[in-house]
C-alpha cells in the first residue's frame, strides 16, 4: 500500500482569488508513540497582497475541536484550528455570510482577509473532516497520564 494522497482538510476560495487551504499530507511520525497520530499539514494562503505556505501540525483534538466549532456555523459564529503549537487558522462569519480569515504564525506571520465561500462550505468541510479522518484514523490511545499505546482497531 503506497503514501496516501493529501487531502484539503480546508479549501476555500473566491471569484476575486482568495484562497485558504489546509492540505494535509501525512501522519507526523508514522509508527511512533505517541507523534503517530499527529498530523502534517501545509497551510497555502494566497489573496491580492499575501501568497504564503506555512506548516501546521493537527492532533485528533484539533479535529475534534474544528467539527464542533463548524457544527451550527451562523453569523457572528467563529471557528478555529491550531494555536496550541504555533499556527493559529481562524474564520468569523460575517452577516453578509463571508468569511474573515485569521492566520497568525507567531514571530512570522499575520494576515487576516475576507472569502466569499459558496453557501454550502460547512457542510462540505464537515465531509472533508470525515475524509481527513478516514485516510488518517485515530490510532493511538493515552492509557494513562503521559501513557500511549496503540488502540486495539489499529490497522496494521
Amino acid at each position: 500500500m503506497g503514501k496516501p494522497e493529501p487531502v484539503d482538510l480546508i479549501h476555500l476560495a473566491d471569484a476575486t482569488g482568495g484562497r485558504c487551504v489546509v492540505r494535509v499530507t501525512g501522519r507526523h511520525q508514522p509508527g511512533v508513540l505517541p507523534g503517530h497520530d499527529t498530523l502534517r499539514a501545509d497551510v497555502l494562503v494566497s489573496t491580492d497582497f499575501v501568497d504564503a505556505r506555512l506548516d501546521l501540525f493537527l492532533s485528533q483534538r484539533d479535529l475534534s475541536t474544528w467539527a464542533q466549532h463548524l457544527e451550527g456555523l451562523a453569523p457572528g459564529g467563529t471557528a478555529e484550528i491550531g494555536g496550541d503549537r504555533g499556527l493559529q487558522l481562524g474564520l468569523r462569519v460575517n452577516e453578509d455570510r463571508s468569511l474573515s480569515v485569521t492566520v497568525h504564525a507567531p514571530d512570522r506571520f499575520s494576515a487576516l482577509f475576507a472569502i466569499q465561500p459558496d453557501d454550502d462550505w460547512a457542510q462540505d468541510h464537515g465531509a472533508r473532516l470525515e475524509r481527513v479522518r478516514q485516510v488518517w484514523p485515530g490510532e493511538v490511545v493515552e492509557a494513562a497520564p503521559m501513557v500511549y499505546e496503540w488502540s486495539p482497531v489499529r490497522g496494521g
